[in-house]
């Protein structure tokens, strides 16, 4: 669950099921994210090994979540983490990249607006009928 109204981190960072709890992700996906190179920073160990997580990590894996929610795959989110650990000079790629998954996330919306369409014709078609009564008149297929 992710956490609404975060406390400050304190300066030795977080651990990684704190960092899972604020940012509503699983410590596996936390390792996972890390792994396929899409966090952008190098995630602070403690002197036994364990990550300690700081704002700017959380406020990167937000991001991953985000564009993974929106269905962008990982190879194009680790393409634009590279992008930007690159730094200055790559604003127009990144923004390109950017502009050509909005567009496919507003044809997915859309193409999800037509199906609820259906989806409510179907519902009011279900109430109309149990309303009038005649709910058995409904097309039912039979078995030849």
């Amino acid at each position: 669950m992710l956490e609404v109204n975060p406390r400050p981190i304190p300066a030795a960072g977080l651990s990684i099921a704190e960092a899972a709890h604020r940012t509503g992700v699983s410590a596996h996906t936390l390792r996972y994210y890390e792994r396929a190179g899409l966090v952008v920073t190098t995630v602070d160990r403690t002197a036994g090994g364990r990550r300690r997580y700081r704002q700017i990590d959380l406020d990167w894996i937000k991001v991953c979540t985000k564009l993974r929610a929106t269905g962008m795959p990982i190879r194009v989110i680790r393409r634009y983490a590279e992008l930007v650990c690159a730094g200055h000079g790559n604003e127009q790629e990144r923004l390109a990249l950017m502009t050509a998954h909005r567009a496919e996330v507003v044809a997915r919306i859309a193409e999800l607006t037509e199906n609820l369409k259906a989806i409510d014709h179907k519902i009011d078609v279900y109430r109309g009928r149990l309303a009038a009564g005649d709910a058995d008149r409904l097309w039912a297929p039979r078995a030849s």
